[in-house]
């Protein structure tokens, strides 16, 4: 997720949400800066996403670009592009704390509750789900185990009628004659 800020000065700064593919993940937001007619970007500033102690809307009551991070050392003011981009860094932001954080998650204050709230719906179905599902697959299998017993005394019943009919029918033949 990418949240880009420009002055007037046309600096424009970046904040950027990485996560690790190797285990255990881990997750940084990064703050780089580009200026006017470069291609490149230069790392401003790195903070761990445990790091994150509270993000601050300004205001819930007004759609307004304006948001502050606060970390463990640092606080940092931002202006988004457009108030529907800081919206969208919320409710990524939020998720990836809710993935990827199990201790201490940050506080996400003065916020519209439709853009945590909505998230911690869609969390918490997506969690009731996920149980659902391992119970199932969990039931399912212990079907399995016991339809793979039953098959295995039926085939050997089978046998075992099997090896008396021949029995019973040859002495049937035995005492026919």
């Amino acid at each position: 997720m990418v949240l880009k800020t420009c002055s007037k000065s046309r600096i424009c700064l970046y904040n950027v949400r990485i996560v690790t593919n190797k285990k255990p993940a881990q997750a940084t937001i990064t703050k780089v800066k580009q200026f006017e007619g470069s291609t490149s970007f230069v790392r401003r500033t790195q903070w761990m996403l445990e790091q994150l102690r509270q993000v601050n809307g300004i205001d819930p009551n007004q759609d307004s670009p304006e948001f502050d991070l606060q970390f463990e050392n640092a606080f940092d003011q931002w202006v988004a592009s457009t108030a529907s981009e800081k919206c969208t860094f919320f409710q990524v932001l939020h998720h990836t704390c809710q993935r990827y954080l199990t201790d201490k998650k940050p506080e996400f204050i003065n916020c519209q509750s439709k853009i945590i709230g909505g998230n911690s719906i869609l969390h918490s179905a997506a969690d009731s789900v996920t149980s659902a599902v391992q119970k199932a697959s969990q039931a399912l299998n212990e079907r399995g185990e016991r339809l793979g017993r039953a098959e295995e005394k039926t085939e050997e019943l089978k046998n075992s009628a099997q090896q008396f009919a021949e029995t019973a029918h040859k002495l049937a033949m035995k005492h026919k004659c």
